[in-house]
């Protein structure tokens, strides 16, 4: 099975990134720490635009991204940070070729 991942871009309401971060440091890194296809999920900071958070995510599979999207976890992950987005994430879905540090 080959692995996928994905980027996504959260934009959060004006000055309010710092309140969306706390919330993926808190309720989204303990969801992906039980997740056994999880294999990384990063946050980041985008230096050009200080509203915005950049997420990587890589997974074993297919499946292990639809566990993770279709979870409960997720879902209360989703509503803790929706009073600090300014609307929906942007996901963006990619089949990873080679990288360093991870196996293919």
């Amino acid at each position: 099975m080959a692995k996928t991942a994905l980027l996504a871009k959260l934009t959060a309401q004006p000055g309010k990134r710092d309140d969306l971060l706390a919330v993926i440091a808190d309720i989204g890194m303990s969801n992906a720490a039980g997740e056994p296809g999880t294999e990384v999920y990063a946050a980041h900071k985008d230096q050009n635009d200080a509203d915005v958070v950049w997420f990587y995510e890589l997974y074993t599979d297919q499946s292990a991204l639809e566990s993770h999207g279709g979870s409960e976890e997720m879902k209360v992950f989703g509503r803790a940070m929706r009073d600090y987005m300014a609307g929906r994430p942007e996901l963006i879905f990619l089949d990873p070729i080679v990288a360093k540090g991870v196996d293919f």
